[in-house]
């Protein structure tokens, strides 16, 4: 049996429909409110007065298709084909004898010689040391003292 579902976007101001989702903040919180056209321009123009007076202190700006939402996206998220993927990558890499942990990054060299189905590896891949950069010696100028005491 097919189905089709159809999602609409309600306006949260009017109870019609809405054709954008329009993030804002006041007093440190987020906001985010689903507006047609029409409420989001006057949205904006109240804003308008505050926002030219005010000073910007960071972020973005967003632009985006009416009728997309703004909340922002980043990377690409994990999914549970990832995790048994991360899982069976593992399990292959600890019996082909590679040195591998439970937690954390799988090496690339790694996810090669398992999409390439190497056999087991005659010297176990080991993480290289890193070594931290040496910091340089700063050497401090003499203080000057203070005249008349």
């Amino acid at each position: 049996m097919a189905q089709k579902v159809l999602v609409e976007i309600v306006d949260d101001l009017d109870g019609g429909e809405a054709t954008q989702t329009v993030p804002f903040a006041l007093d440190g919180v987020q906001y985010e409110i689903d507006l047609s056209d029409e409420n989001a321009r006057a949205l904006r123009d109240t804003f308008e007065r505050y926002v030219d007076a005010g000073l910007r202190t960071g972020g973005r700006k967003l632009r985006v298709a009416a009728g997309q939402s703004t909340v922002a996206r980043s990377g690409r998220a994990t999914t549970s084909a990832d995790r048994e993927r991360n899982q069976q990558v593992r399990a292959w890499a600890a019996e082909n004898g590679y040195a591998i942990a439970e937690r954390g990054r799988i090496p690339k060299e790694i996810y090669e010689a398992f999409d390439n189905g190497e056999p087991a590896a005659s010297q176990p891949v080991e993480p290289e040391p890193v070594e931290a950069p040496a910091k340089p010696v700063r050497k401090r100028a003499p203080r000057k003292k203070k005249a008349g005491v």
